[in-house]
């Protein structure tokens, strides 16, 4: 149906190549001529002020989970004004004893229109709706789970 494009691009700028040495700096660029930096977590020697690929993974459900929200939002003639999420990824274990972000929390706060009212049922309706139509959520095996206000 679609074909979704990242081209990443490392090089390596250190002397040596050792575990404890090699760079993990390196970019991410998509088709709109963006660039973002990304590097590899703190934790594993990356650079703390670069986007790392597990906080891209968090970030991009709870985006999907946004949008597909704001598309049902739309069609209900539910006029959104601002929506934020905090959005927090656990790295475990998994069955296969693998490190794996293996859930995933979301916290959307959603602010409709003056005027616009949405009862909770409604609203846990419209996050479970947005949950099992997001594109990204499911791509992955990750538990999702909402914690809608």
């Amino acid at each position: 149906m679609s074909e979704h494009i990242a081209e990443i691009i490392w090089k390596r700028q250190t002397e040596s190549f050792a575990y404890d040495h090699y760079n993990r700096a390196h970019e991410w660029k998509f088709d709109a001529g963006l660039t973002v930096p990304g590097s590899a977590a703190p934790a594993y020697r990356g650079e703390p002020d670069r986007v790392d690929p597990e906080e891209a993974f968090v970030a991009s459900l709870s985006s999907c989970h946004m949008l597909t929200f704001l598309a049902i939002a739309a069609r209900k003639r539910l006029v959104v004004d601002a929506y934020q999420d905090s959005a927090i990824g656990h790295m475990d274990k998994n069955a296969q004893g693998k490190l794996a972000i293996t859930s995933v929390d979301l916290h959307p706060h959603v602010t409709f229109a003056p005027g616009v009212e949405v009862d909770k049922e409604t609203l846990k309706k419209m996050h479970h709706d947005a949950h099992e139509n997001c594109f990204i959520a499911n791509s992955v095996k990750s538990l999702i789970i909402v914690h809608s206000k």
